[in-house]
C-alpha cells in the first residue's frame, strides 16, 4: 500500500508535466516531414533512438546533487550499432567521489548495455527497449558499488510531435541479485523502480532548451523502518547545442537539477554533459 501511494504521487507529478507538454503541442502546427533535429542527447532522460550504422557515439556525463552521499560522479558511455539500427550494445563505466572526511575516489559499478529499436519510423513513436547487466566492479566497503550483480530495464518512448517539439518517455526498473546490508543482517534481493519525462523545445536545429523530470523510488532493506520504500525526484532544465564539423557531431549541455526528497530541503546540483559521435 505505500509503495502505491508513492507510485501515485510521483505518476500525478509527471502526468501534470505531461499534460503540459500536449498543452504546447496542441498549439503546434503538426508536419508531414520534419527539418533534422539533435537526437539521442538527452541527460536524465534515455531516448529512443538508437545508432545508425557505423556511427559510434562518445558520451560523457558529469554530475553534482548535494543531497546525495557522492559529492559527485562522472560517467562514460560508448554506445555501437550492431549489426544496423535494429541492435545496439553499449557500456557505462562511472568514476565517484565520496566528498566525506575519508574522501573516498573511485570506480564505480560497471553497466553492460543492450538494446532493440522495437519500433522506428517519422510522425510515429519510436521505442527501444534496453536490457543492462550491472558488474559489481566498484567498491561496496567504501559505497563505491552496491556489491551485488543485477539488471535494469528501461522502455524509452520518443515521439516528435512538429518541427519545434519532442517528448521522451522512459519507465523502469533496476534489481540487485544479492544486496548485503551486515549492520541490519540483511541479504537479499531488491526492486528499486523509476519512471520519467523530457520535454524537448528545438529553438534552432542546433539549439535546443529541454525540461526533464524523473523520480526515483528505491526499496528500503530495513523492514523495521515504516518507509518501506524512499523517494527522490529530480526537475532539471537544461540547454543543448550541437556542433558539425564533416562526419563529427559535438553536442556540449548543461542541466540544472532540482532534487525533490520527502522530509528534506530541496537541493540544487549541477550536470555537464559532452557527446562525440562520428562515422568509422
Amino acid at each position: 500500500m505505500r509503495l502505491l501511494q508513492i507510485v501515485k504521487k510521483d505518476l500525478f507529478t509527471i502526468g501534470i508535466f505531461l499534460i503540459m507538454s500536449f498543452k504546447v503541442y496542441a498549439q503546434s502546427e503538426n508536419k508531414n516531414t520534419f527539418i533534422p533535429a539533435i537526437e539521442d542527447n538527452s541527460m536524465f532522460i534515455e531516448e529512443a533512438y538508437n545508432q545508425e550504422n557505423k556511427v559510434v557515439q562518445h558520451i560523457s556525463n558529469f554530475v553534482f546533487l548535494p543531497n546525495l552521499k557522492d559529492n559527485f560522479q562522472y560517467a562514460f558511455t560508448q554506445e555501437w550499432p550492431a549489426f544496423g539500427l535494429d541492435h545496439q550494445l553499449s557500456y557505462t563505466f562511472q568514476y565517484i567521489s565520496i566528498g566525506n572526511e575519508a574522501e573516498i575516489n573511485g570506480i564505480g559499478d560497471l553497466f553492460i548495455n543492450y538494446r532493440y529499436q522495437l519500433s522506428y519510423k517519422e510522425n510515429f513513436v519510436a521505442c527501444s527497449p534496453r536490457l543492462s547487466i550491472i558488474i559489481p566492479t566498484g567498491n561496496k566497503n567504501t559505497g563505491l558499488g552496491t556489491g551485488s550483480w543485477g539488471m535494469q530495464v528501461n522502455i524509452p518512448v520518443s515521439k516528435r510531435w512538429t518541427n519545434h517539439f519532442i517528448n521522451h518517455f522512459n519507465i523502469g526498473s533496476t534489481i540487485l541479485f544479492n544486496l548485503k546490508k551486515e549492520e541490519i543482517n540483511y541479504s537479499k534481493s531488491q526492486i528499486n523502480y523509476f519512471a520519467g519525462l523530457s520535454s524537448i523545445w528545438l529553438i534552432s536545429e542546433k539549439f535546443n532548451l529541454m525540461l526533464e523530470c524523473i523520480t526515483n523510488i528505491i526499496a528500503n532493506p530495513d523492514y523495521n523502518n515504516t518507509d518501506s520504500y524512499t523517494n527522490t525526484t529530480i526537475l532539471a532544465p537544461a540547454f543543448r547545442y550541437a556542433i558539425n564539423i564533416k562526419k563529427l557531431q559535438i553536442v556540449p549541455g548543461i542541466s540544472i537539477p532540482f532534487s525533490i526528497a520527502k522530509n528534506s530541503k530541496t537541493e540544487v546540483g549541477g550536470f555537464f554533459y559532452l557527446s562525440f559521435e562520428h562515422a568509422y
